[in-house]
């Protein structure tokens, strides 16, 4: 059966990627965030998973605001890098793994979770980020990824409630796959990355 063996959350800042693709990893402004991240690069490299299900939110680049799903699976056999206004990021494709993800599918809907089936994405720098912080600049990313987007981009987002019991019927599905597969839950984004409206870009203060 397949087992979760690890998960691992980061950042995806766009910045970060724009400093690894342009070569500014050695500039004294980014020379500690990218030292910071020496210890789970080789970490990574010694515990190398089978397929990353990873946790992200999309920019309104996969999903336009006439369409938000609340959450979305990527079944598809790869995904290209998006195209966010400037060309896509110079980095693999990414390898999906569709039965690991249509199995997920099938036993968190009839777990009544209702989820987005996307067969056709691309995604943007909120996962292909967190690949290159965690796996630096390879020729093709290390395992197979499924794409697991969530909506805080536009109200109303799914509550912590929710998504934490989406997180247990995730699991339950990951654990009743049959097959030996090492699989890492990673988890990247913010609890509200809203667009427009007057929580655009607003920090909540501390009380």
């Amino acid at each position: 059966m397949a087992r979760i063996t690890a998960s691992v959350y980061t950042s995806h800042v766009p910045a970060i990627g724009a400093a690894l693709d342009l070569g500014k990893t050695g500039e004294p402004y980014w020379q500690p965030v990218f030292k910071g991240y020496e210890a789970s690069k080789q970490w990574m490299k010694d515990n190398k998973p089978d397929v990353i299900f990873l946790v992200f939110n999309d920019h309104a680049t996969a999903f336009s605001l006439e369409m938000i799903p609340t959450f979305a699976i990527g079944t598809a056999a790869e995904f290209q890098p998006a195209d966010e206004g400037w060309g896509p990021r110079p980095v693999p494709k990414v390898v999906g793994h569709p039965e690991l993800a249509s199995h997920i599918a099938q036993s968190v809907i009839q777990d009544d979770f209702d989820l987005t089936i996307v067969n056709k994405m691309d995604v943007d720098h909120g996962l292909t980020v967190p690949l290159s912080l965690m796996c630096g600049q390879p020729q093709e990313w290390p395992c197979p990824v499924i794409p697991f987007a969530v909506n805080v981009v536009q109200y109303p987002v799914p509550s912590g409630r929710r998504c934490l019991n989406l997180g247990k019927a995730i699991r339950k599905a990951i654990e009743s796959y049959d097959e030996d597969l090492n699989v890492h839950i990673w988890g990247t984004g913010g609890m509200s990355h809203q667009l427009q409206g007057p929580r655009a870009g607003l920090i909540n203060k501390a009380p």
